[in-house]
């Protein structure tokens, strides 16, 4: 049953001498009381140090559930008048929270660095329990020290966000719990609760889109909140960079993108610099170089266009980091037009979009348009003297047979080069595709050694590998002879696609030749038949126009419906695929469920089971130590007194020990009856030598009384006679005082009865009219009242009247019905 207060202060204290003897439950639920009850609801300043030993007492037993009642109830009491309190409480909680967590991770490595016997580090049972469990003795000591104050912290962590959400008066100490959230996640490298931290934050941020208009919601228009709410989300997404968490990045760069959308102010440099390194790293890490050399360009006109005073040291990293980046852009694929016809990579298409759209572009970037960009705006200028010579190599020369040794030591170079090294195996790759197509253009046929003699990064298998990657993406014409160990190049004259040669390139292959030829020829001599048979060809091609529409139509919907047959099947293989993981993962997941759910289950009836008995033992022993508790605060009364002293005098310390309530009542009774008697004699004593000395001390005052009052006599009427005299004098000088006040107030008294006179009469007047009008109004609402009355008494007359003709009628109906029903009785009868 609660305990009610009339005082907080009361509470506390009470609270405190729970603390003292060891009852910490006790003590919070007192707290717990005041701060839920509605007596206490208006702030007082005794309200805050009730909230920190509070919340200090559900730190201590872990309490997360009731901390958070706490804290919304205490939301609700100061968020209109001290909202400094509650942020100074939730400061001082989580302040609390941490300290326990980093003593507990202490003391869970304590208990591993203590070792009983250092010839011994490996006990029999140690060895024992990492064979059955495959954990070490530092696992085990943080799973049963550590991850209980880890999970606390983290309940923390989340309740605190859910207490601050959406509070503009909050919102400052929002974003530093969310920073301190990230930091904790990042410290004890927990990436469960780091994902579910984003998924809190980002319904946080989509409740603010939909709450816009409610009171103190956060206005994201506001540019100190897009400030706050961009270096949180920056945070975020270090953390999850950290934690190599590549998923939760991407949806952090989203996140930030959307903030930057909403504002109509340019987010600050610095903050924009930040925000596109970290996307580069995050691109880099997918594997999308095309958008990583973007965001590097981005970068770099960022800082050319902010950055004034920019050092040439800092610009020819920069720029060198750039140029790398687009250097090791894979070479895009040739696509012919039936691969335009059939495309169904819509996903490619949308992830193309929306990465763009993260680097604010309208059209998604290609390698081409960056190696313009470079010579665009003179990047290539600004970069380390080998990497200009590379840039050469790759883009602008046409060397095949000594660009291995040049290209060598521009790599040796990179790889020297810690921001640089990173791009050394995609260029490798570059180099040695680009490498093949320069061999193409000068040879017909080579020896694969030769070919690997030329070019020997990695192995043959890595060289074979890309020259089946260029015929595959490329179209490359090439051929691989494993019998003679050569490769043929240009031995395919294909007219379904254009033969692009990315980079330099020295002469056209012999099926370019070949193919240009013949369409040369074809020209000419459909231009000679247009000279000499004008009409002719003019029939012909009519002719063929109207066989190619006639075949057009005959097939287009055929082919038209293959094709999209084909999109359908493929999409529906990609739905079944999906649908059984889909259904393959949630059959899993509800048998982990299912098993996570019984031994839930199994676990809290066990803890159910302890806590009942614990709660048994502890009412029994809390019983026991009341009673012991109260015997001995009533024997320390007792004693203090001179009754119970006397009573207890002759008593030990064990048989005080030993008694009980009866005892200590029957002890009191006997020694009470004791003292009586004593008393009782001790006052019949006394009694009797006052009477004796009472009739001496009168015998001898009659005399002196005698005299004191004749003294007393005489001084009384000396005193009357002087009092009278005094009185005279003041009513003499009263009466003077009156007399002239009256000559005084004589002299206005005509103007005074002639004032009244004139009061009187316009009154009067005024008083007759409003009589007047009394009676008038008086006389019409009575004349209405009796024509009400009287058309009232004609309605009831006629209500009257109609009412007896109906009952008449109807008087007369049943006589004749009862006269016709005798009659035909009568001849019935006969």
């Amino acid at each position: 049953m609660p305990t009610y207060f009339q005082r907080p202060e009361n509470a506390l204290k009470r609270a405190n001498e729970f603390i003292d003897v060891g009852k910490k439950q006790r003590a919070l639920d007192a707290l717990y009381d005041v701060i839920k009850s509605k007596k206490h609801r208006t702030w007082q300043k005794i309200h805050e140090p009730i909230m920190e030993k509070y919340l200090e007492l559900c730190v201590d037993l872990k309490k997360s559930h009731i901390a958070k009642e706490g804290l919304y109830q205490y939301k609700n009491i100061c968020q209109q008048v001290n909202t400094k309190s509650l942020e100074d409480i939730v400061k001082r909680y989580l302040l609390l929270a941490e300290e326990r967590t980093e003593n507990a991770k202490n003391e869970s490595h304590q208990l591993v660095v203590d070792v009983d016997d250092l010839d011994i580090l490996q006990t029999p049972e140690n060895v024992l329990m990492s064979a059955v469990s495959g954990e070490d003795s530092q696992d085990r000591s943080d799973r049963a020290i550590l991850t209980p104050w880890l999970k606390f912290l983290w309940e923390s962590y989340r309740q605190c966000l859910d207490l601050l959400r959406n509070n503009s008066i909050l919102e400052k100490l929002y974003q530093d719990v969310a920073q301190n959230a990230f930091k904790f996640c990042l410290k004890y490298n927990r990436k469960t609760e780091f994902r579910k931290l984003c998924e809190n934050l980002r319904t946080h941020l989509g409740h603010i889109h939909k709450n816009q208009n409610q009171q103190r919601s956060i206005n994201l228009n506001n540019p100190e909140s897009q400030s706050m709410h961009l270096e949180t989300r920056l945070a975020q997404l270090d953390s999850a960079i950290q934690m190599e968490l590549w998923q939760e990045a991407y949806k952090a760069v989203e996140d930030i993108h959307s903030l930057i959308i909403i504002s109509k102010k340019q987010p600050k440099p610095s903050l924009l610099a930040n925000y596109y390194h970290k996307l580069a790293l995050v691109l880099y890490k997918s594997g999308n170089a095309m958008f990583h050399a973007c965001t590097w360009h981005k970068l770099y006109h960022l800082h050319r266009e902010q950055r004034k005073n920019m050092t040439e040291s800092d610009l020819q990293k920069l720029a060198s980091r750039v140029v790398c980046a687009t250097l090791a852009i894979p070479l895009p694929s040739v696509r012919n037009q039936s691969d335009h016809i059939i495309d169904v990579d819509d996903n490619g298409h949308e992830k193309q979009k929306k990465l763009s759209s993260l680097l604010s572009l309208n059209v998604p970037p290609n390698r081409n348009g960056l190696i313009k960009d470079l010579a665009k705006y003179n990047i290539i200028s600004h970069v380390y003297a080998e990497l200009g010579n590379f840039y050469n190599l790759m883009e602008v020369d046409f060397q095949p047979l000594t660009l291995y040794p040049q290209v060598l030591s521009c790599l040796n170079f990179m790889s020297k080069k810690e921001d640089l090294c990173q791009y050394v195996p995609a260029i490798q790759e570059v180099v040695t595709i680009k490498f093949i197509n320069q061999m193409s253009q000068v040879y017909q046929t080579v020896s694969f050694s030769h070919l690997f003699f030329l070019m020997p990064f990695g192995d043959t298998f890595a060289l074979e590998k890309c020259v089946v990657e260029a015929a595959k993406h490329l179209n490359l014409q090439v051929k691989i002879n494993h019998k003679d160990n050569s490769v043929s190049f240009g031995t395919d004259y294909d007219l379904s696609h254009d033969d692009v040669v990315e980079g330099p390139h020295l002469q056209s292959m012999p099926s370019e030749l070949m193919r240009n030829q013949l369409i040369n020829m074809a020209k000419v001599l459909d231009q000679t038949m247009a000279v000499i048979e004008p009409k002719y060809v003019m029939e012909s091609r009519s002719i063929l126009r109207q066989q190619i529409m006639q075949a057009y139509k005959q097939s287009f919907k055929k082919d038209h419906f293959h094709m999209l047959q084909r999109r359908q099947i493929i999409e529906d293989r990609k739905e079944e695929l999906e649908s059984l993981n889909v259904q393959r993962e949630k059959e899993e997941q509800e048998m982990a469920e299912e098993q996570r759910r019984r031994q839930y289950e199994a676990e809290m009836a066990r803890l159910t089971r302890e806590a009942d008995e614990r709660e048994k033992q502890r009412r029994l022993d809390e019983h026991r130590d009341i009673q012991k508790k109260f015997v001995r605060e009533r024997l320390e009364q007792i004693k203090s007194t001179s009754l119970g002293a006397k009573a207890f005098a002759d008593l030990s310390e064990d048989a005080l020990a030993n008694m009980d309530m009866d005892d200590i009542l029957a002890k009191q009774v006997e020694q009470l009856e004791k003292e009586k008697k004593e008393k009782d004699e001790k006052l019949k004593a006394q009694e009797k030598k006052i009477d004796y000395f009472e009739r001496a001390k009168c015998l001898e005052e009659i005399p002196l009384l005698l005299k004191k009052y004749d003294e007393d006599k005489v001084l009384l009427k000396n005193f009357w006679e002087e009092t009278e005299k005094e009185k005279i004098k003041e009513m003499i000088k009263e009466r003077e005082l009156a007399l002239s006040q009256r000559s005084r107030l004589l002299r206005i008294k005509p103007d005074q009865e002639e004032f009244v006179a004139r009061l009187k009469s316009e009154r009067k007047n005024i008083f007759k009219e409003k009589l007047m009008e009394f009676e008038k109004h008086f006389l019409e609402e009575k004349k209405k009242c009796l024509l009400e009355r009287k058309q009232k008494r004609k309605e009831e007359r006629m209500r009257l009247w109609a009412l007896e003709k109906e009952e008449a009628i109807q008087r007369k109906k049943d006589e004749e019905l009862k006269q016709r029903e005798s009659t035909t009785l009568f001849h019935s009868m006969l």
